[in-house]
């Protein structure tokens, strides 16, 4: 395929600034390496060809080394170097995050949704963006102006041998995916070459997905390049299916600013020949282009990265008062609305509540869908939490995924990208580990990262807690953990009213919202439990997150001890049993959300009662509800006449498998009436 005059200066002047940038950054180096970056340099005729095939109606996916892309996709040096310097108006992130880390939502350029600096972690959300492109053209959500959109997902070799990777590239080829794994293959991976770190180059691993096509080309060479990328990218547009191009590129420049090649490197004479800029300089001379004019252009690109790199260092730094945007994207649920006990209606069991939230949701918003594990039409659940769904809405709405919590939880990154409201699931708490990768460096982050461009709306739900001798793979709590995501919000609800309310909210919440069920309520089995079965709100229903209930309220009264109990989940219900006989002198107060908590109820019931006791299921040393203890006690202590408490389970690696040490290590109504009753009397 023969590129035209036009296309080889246009090439020619992208690689040129490129250039000059990746010389003037070395050049420059006691400034430009304050904050840590990487260049394109050997790489750029490889970018330069996806640059131009991609439009902007499409989702592109980059790495740190991608500036060539971005310049060829519209963005201007000083763009990028604002960036570099870390400045105010560094147009993806503020000063947030790294050079070469775009999030970009311009209408004239291809979206970028925000990606972390972890290698192959990008492979997810990109893929979960193609995902949702193919769900759109099947359910006849795509509007005219997206119709041929593609994913591409740009990555290096190296990257390829993240057990993630392994899991897009499954979804891609079982879904038939219309996206390009555009794989830069340099040799290096950081001062580790090919040879020890892999068995096969990315070409050749490809070859186990069946379905994939795959092509692999030398990247130095840009008219090869060039005509491999239009090719791949014109199967993928036009048939709707996945396409790995393997690109072999020369490493020219550092791995990055702080790792020099000079370090480790024996091969930079061998790199140094497949330089791309010398071979497209005879391309041109060849189309009839004269020396004086390259050099001409060559001039030009380097006035105006010397121009730009002045004026970014004059730019301004960041206020650090702006550090509080874009924490959590505003929520329009506000306030509890609905009926949250219709007259003339049964109580529902909790599990049914979660049911009748979801089945709602989807009728009245054809862009949600839900998948996971075991929720599609055979089985709906294993705890029937999604029975009938697929019935309802059809096998492209509710669907089973392979194992796969990491691509579960990573891909919604790029399914609430092309506008979509994923509700996923994680079978059980115990399984979220492999997920927690994504939801930490890729969900939680989106917003702060993209200067508030990419919130992330999507609902996890996540069954918890140990229930009928579920074992120590079935049993967990984990919001300790949860709790400490920065950017995600967990709520807990005890209830099915509360469920079906906080259900609701976390739909229609911009922000990640992972939803802890626990598996004893669902059906209200665990004596004592009753009350989880609730009658079951109206359709309007919705509790806005963030919001304590008082479960049972007590007024202190002149001459009586009174405490406030705070917890969340089973608690209430050990909290329930532990304070009978004492009803008038125990408040509890359930929390229904962890992250926001509701801080400020806490405090005054605290005041009004003058003694607290916090109750979880999780082990008290280094959790959340201890840490929920020493902020009230430090908050509220002019208010305490006695230590606040913490009551949860024995102190284990797990929860054991033996019904009767189960039941020594979990917490119950009996051990907490012991501590409430010392409270009561200090």
């Amino acid at each position: 395929m023969t590129v035209t005059k036009k296309d080889l200066l246009h090439a020619f002047k992208i690689m040129v600034t490129a250039r000059a940038m990746s010389d003037l950054f070395e050049e420059k180096r006691e400034i430009t390496s304050k904050y840590v970056h990487a260049t394109s340099r050997g790489h750029e005729a490889a970018q330069i060809a996806l640059g131009m095939h991609v439009l902007p109606k499409d989702y592109l996916s980059l790495y740190y080394r991608d500036d060539s892309v971005l310049l060829t996709i519209g963005m201007s040096p000083f763009e990028l170097m604002l960036q570099l310097l870390a400045k105010k108006d560094d147009p993806f992130s503020g000063g947030r995050t790294y050079y070469s880390h775009p999030s970009l939502n311009d209408p004239d350029k291809p979206k970028i949704p925000h990606q972390s600096s972890a290698t192959g972690m990008q492979a997810i959300p990109i893929t979960g963006a193609a995902m949702g492109l193919r769900f759109k053209e099947v359910t006849g959500l795509l509007n005219e102006e997206e119709l041929g959109a593609i994913a591409v997902c740009s990555i290096g070799d190296a990257a390829m041998t993240e057990g993630e990777v392994s899991e897009a590239l499954q979804m891609a080829v079982l879904k038939k995916l219309p996206i390009l794994y555009f794989v830069q293959d340099n040799g290096w991976d950081i001062s580790a070459n090919a040879i020890e770190i892999r068995a096969q180059n990315a070409y050749e691993y490809a070859a186990g997905f069946k379905g994939l096509e795959r092509m692999t080309v030398d990247g130095s060479r840009f008219d090869v390049v060039y005509s491999a990328t239009k090719k791949a990218i014109e199967i993928v547009r036009s048939e709707r299916r996945p396409v790995l191009l393997h690109v072999d590129v020369p490493l020219l420049g550092h791995h990055t600013s702080g790792v020099r090649k000079e370090f480790y490197r024996d091969d930079l004479e061998q790199h140094q020949l497949r330089d791309p800029l010398p071979y497209l300089k005879k391309l041109l001379r060849e189309a009839g282009v004269s020396d004086q004019q390259l050099e001409e252009i060559q001039g030009i690109a380097r006035k105006i990265v010397d121009d730009s790199f002045d004026k970014a260092l004059k730019a301004e730094e960041p206020d650090p008062l702006d550090l509080s945007k874009h924490y959590f994207a505003p929520t329009p649920i506000t306030e509890e609305r609905g009926e949250r006990a219709p007259v003339g209606r049964d109580k529902v069991v909790m599990v049914d509540s979660a049911l009748f939230a979801i089945r709602e949701l989807m009728a009245k918003h054809p862009e949600a869908l839900l998948y996971g594990q075991d929720v599609g039409r055979r089985l709906g659940g294993v705890f029937r939490e999604a029975a009938t769904l697929a019935e309802h809405f059809g096998d492209e709405r509710v669907f089973n995924t392979p194992i796969q919590e990491a691509f579960i939880i990573g891909s919604t990154v790029g399914m609430s990208a092309v506008g979509l409201k994923p509700i996923v699931e994680v079978q059980f708490a115990d399984y979220i580990w492999p997920g927690l990768n994504q939801l930490f460096t890729e969900l939680s982050r989106s917003y702060f990262l993209s200067n508030g461009k990419w919130p992330v709306s999507a609902v996890i739900r996540v069954p918890i807690g140990a229930y009928g001798s579920g074992g120590p793979y079935h049993s967990s709590s984990v919001e300790s953990v949860l709790t400490n995501i920065r950017g995600i919000k967990v709520v807990y609800p005890s209830t099915g009213a509360d469920l079906k309310g906080l259900l609701k909210a976390a739909f229609y919440d911009p922000n990640p919202v992972v939803v802890l069920e626990h598996k004893g309520l669902y059906w209200s089995k665990v004596k004592g439990t009753e009350e989880a079965k609730t009658i079951e709100p109206d359709a309007n229903y919705i509790i806005p997150i963030g919001k304590a209930r008082i479960v049972r309220s007590a007024e202190s009264v002149r001459g009586e001890s009174t405490c406030l109990i705070v917890t969340y989940g089973m608690g209430v219900y050990w909290a329930l049993e532990a304070s009978k006989g004492m009803e008038s002198r125990v408040e509890i107060l359930d929390l229904r959300s962890l992250v926001p908590l509701d801080f400020e109820t806490v405090a005054s019931r605290v005041q009004v009662h003058n003694k607290c006791l916090v109750v979880t299921e999780e082990p008290v040393n280094n959790s959340f509800a201890q840490a929920l203890a020493g902020r009230i006690s430090e908050e509220c202590f002019q208010y305490l006449d006695a230590p606040v408490r913490v009551v949860g389970s024995v102190d284990t690696p797990a929860i054991p498998l033996n019904s009767k040490l189960e039941a020594f290590v979990l917490p119950n109504g009996e051990k907490v009436k012991n501590v409430l009753e010392k409270l009561l009397g200090f």
